[in-house]
């Protein structure tokens, strides 16, 4: 019955619902010669069936029109559209179509039904289905996109590098920011140090530093960046400069001018 195109490739799962033992017979063997739908549930009653299809889990209902207590017409009537399994009316009265599609029926077959027209009745059946699957999938990744717009929304953008393209060994390695520890500047170059190793990127250390948050990246010199975070400590040289030393053991020289700010980030009062 499919055209090998179908979303939906698991069987379809029916339930046949009709008063006469003949007719539940003859649709139940049709359905078998259909090869990719499967009864899954019977009843003689519009109770039973109502019952059958409150319990979730079927694709399709054939469903006569006249049975003792609640008419077909009566129980598809009772059933929420958005929870409705497809409605196939089988019945030996033309009479009821119309009102059968106003109910939107997938197919109305008349009594004794023929196999092939049957086949054709489950493979709209079939298309109907995997339209309620594409539009639910749809909405779903509409909810997500949504969501991720969210999330974009309250998500301060900083507009600064979050990774720096640099040179290793012939290759291209993508650093991110946060693994850097400082930079110095080597005439048109700087020299970027991470984690106990270094790569040489041409540019220049005023360019970098326009790339970086300054809320994380601090110039201690003409010819040096550091990140906050890797501070340790402010180191006093005799008779020379200031230096910090960083976590990784590094020592940077700090001119006079950025001394004061430096050991404010470390903690320790100026002297004077």
């Amino acid at each position: 019955m499919s055209d090998g195109t179908s979303t939906l490739t698991r069987p379809l799962r029916i339930a046949i619902v009709d008063d006469e033992p003949p007719a539940l017979r003859r649709l139940q063997m049709a359905i078998d010669k259909a090869g990719d739908a499967m009864v899954v549930a019977q009843a003689t009653n519009g109770e039973e069936a109502l019952g059958l299809i409150r319990k979730g889990g079927l694709d399709v209902v054939l469903l006569d029109i006249r049975m003792p207590g609640i008419s077909g017409l009566d129980l598809a009537r009772a059933i929420d559209p958005e929870e409705a399994p497809v409605f196939i009316f089988v019945t030996a009265f033309s009479r009821f179509a119309a009102d059968a599609f106003e109910l939107a029926a997938v197919d109305y077959l008349l009594k004794p039904v023929e196999f092939e027209r049957l086949h054709e009745a489950l493979e709209r059946a079939r298309r109907v289905l995997e339209g309620r699957e594409a539009r639910l999938r749809i909405a779903a990744l509409e909810e997500v996109v949504q969501a991720l717009r969210a999330v974009d929304a309250e998500a301060p953008e900083s507009g600064f590098a979050e990774e720096i393209w640099v040179p290793d060994r012939g290759d291209r390695l993508r650093l991110p920011v946060s693994l850097i520890d400082w930079v110095e500047a080597e005439r048109d170059y700087v020299r970027i140090h991470s984690r106990g190793r270094s790569f040489l990127v041409r540019k220049a250390i005023r360019k970098l530093q326009a790339e970086l948050d300054p809320e994380d990246f601090l110039r201690v010199h003409r010819g040096a960046l550091v990140r906050r975070d890797r501070i340790v400590r402010l180191a006093r040289r005799p008779g020379g400069p200031s230096a910090v030393v960083l976590q990784s053991g590094a020592e940077v020289p700090v001119a006079r001018r950025q001394a004061a700010q430096v050991r404010r980030i470390v903690g320790v009062r100026a002297a004077g």
